[in-house]
């Protein structure tokens, strides 16, 4: 555990080798990483953690949960780790995390990974677009009805079908009065004013970018993605087949060879 500014921040580390840093998107956990972390740790030392205000990490009201404060987080955490310049892994929220700490903090990586970063403004589909503009009335939404939205709402974000052990993984974080509560308290923080500092920055990114693409994403289009990689320079793109917007579930296969191949240039 970690302390961030007096609030627990979870982490796992796991494997021996060079460094490589896992970040998690929204609305999920490190569990994204379950398929993948542990393939990564026969080569890697792999450091893992849940975003503030998100998975095991703390939630509490009146918490600043934005990606305004989630670079902050990272770029602490590495301090707290000892680690100068890893190999970094991000997947939505986590990748834009990942290029925030590493344009307005000035980290250092050997490489990063960015899967379905969220990078560009505008963003945020129709369902979250309401749901910031009505927080409190979500909040108040009974426990069947919020969990309806939720399973919803994740499973657009596959091609394939979760089994029901897998959405629990999704869904246990924001179930609950505190769950509820902090799910959409993160939801009303998305502002496209975070993309908007870094985004006409891409060309200053100072090392290797993977950057990969669901091919069937529906809540951040593949059109992003291209548009993105454009800024970007060192980036090699790819388009992983029959994956959505979550590729660490639909394809983590993909991840783990991205990343590995990434490592070893």
């Amino acid at each position: 555990m970690f302390e961030f500014r007096g609030q627990e921040v979870r982490y796992g580390v796991v494997g021996e080798g060079t460094p490589v840093v896992l970040l998690h998107g929204t609305p999920f956990s490190s569990v994204v990483w379950r398929r993948i972390a542990p393939q990564l740790a026969r080569h890697h030392r792999v450091y893992y953690f849940d975003l503030l205000g998100y998975g095991r990490s703390e939630k509490k009201a009146g918490q600043d949960v934005s990606l305004g404060v989630q670079n902050r987080v990272f770029a602490e955490l590495l301090d707290h780790w000892g680690i100068d310049s890893p190999h970094v892994v991000g997947h939505d929220f986590g990748g834009t995390t990942a290029l925030r700490t590493h344009l307005l903090d000035g980290r250092d990586y050997r490489s990063m990974t960015l899967i379905d970063p969220v990078a560009l403004s505008p963003h945020g589909s129709e369902f979250v677009r309401t749901a910031r503009r009505h927080e409190a009335a979500f909040g108040e939404l009974p426990a069947y009805v919020h969990e309806a939205v939720l399973r919803a709402y994740i499973g657009g974000a596959v091609c394939r079908s979760l089994s029901e052990r897998e959405m629990r993984y999704y869904l246990e974080p924001w179930s609950g009065e505190r769950g509820q509560a902090a799910f959409y308290r993160q939801i009303a923080q998305m502002h496209d004013r975070h993309t908007d500092e870094i985004q006409d920055r891409y060309d200053e990114v100072r090392c290797p970018v993977t950057l990969l693409w669901g091919e069937r994403d529906a809540w951040v289009p593949l059109e992003r993605g291209r548009a993105l990689a454009e800024r970007m320079p060192h980036t090699e793109f790819g388009v992983v087949p029959e994956a959505g917007h979550l590729v660490p579930d639909d394809a983590p296969e993909a991840v783990v060879a991205a990343v590995l191949d990434s490592s070893r240039r």
